[in-house]
């Protein structure tokens, strides 16, 4: 592992944090199930959404051309799928019993279904890949010599979990300072957004 393979690898995990702290229906369901189910249940979503995002960044870092192009033909049932899974999601959030006290860790199979919900949830988005391929083709340009793409995608999903770990880890430590009443509110409130996001996304279709 020489000095550029660091450096690129660093630059790709800062992208990994960039691309997965901005707010959106995947952030908000990771703050959502942590404060809901618990650490473990917060930390699986965000990790769904990282390895999906470690997906994207292979895509653009290794320039899968038949692959970037099924995305594009593919935009509008993605889009679609994306929506009518984020209504569920909404539904099933707003109708969601409120728990009294913090909930005990799932089982692996409980967290393995959370963590793939996002990944799906988090590739049914294609315009996030436009972001990987611009990124990962400004780090490669002007290089001499390109280190291994592999550094790249690493380096994503590393910035993106941690990012996951900090924000789920903080909400966690908070969590008991929430009584029931909020929680409903917060549970309600977040329905309404998934539902606008869904929404907003096939609104993009138009």
């Amino acid at each position: 592992m020489d000095l550029t393979s660091i450096t690129v690898f660093l630059q790709a995990a800062v992208i990994g944090v960039l691309i997965a702290a901005p707010v959106g229906p995947i952030g908000l369901l990771t703050m959502q199930r942590t404060l809901e189910r618990g650490l473990a249940a917060g930390l699986a979503t965000g990790l769904g959404a990282a390895a999906a995002d470690a997906v994207y960044g292979a895509v653009g870092a290794f320039g899968v051309r038949w692959f970037i192009d099924g995305l594009t033909q593919a935009k509008t049932p993605l889009a679609l799928g994306g929506g009518a899974l984020l209504l569920v999601l909404a539904w099933r959030t707003w109708h969601a019993p409120v728990a009294h006290t913090a909930a005990p860790a799932r089982d692996a199979r409980g967290l393995l279904g959370l963590a793939a919900g996002t990944f799906a949830l988090t590739l049914a988005n294609p315009a996030t890949i436009v972001s990987f391929i611009a990124v990962f083709g400004s780090l490669g340009g002007g290089r001499p010599s390109l280190p291994s793409p592999l550094w790249m995608v690493a380096g994503v999903l590393v910035g993106s979990a941690a990012w996951w770990l900090l924000l789920t880890g903080a909400i966690a430590y908070q969590r008991q300072r929430f009584t029931p009443a909020w929680r409903q509110r917060i549970n309600r409130a977040s329905a309404l957004l998934l539902g606008g996001f869904a929404l907003w996304q096939w609104g993009q279709m138009i």
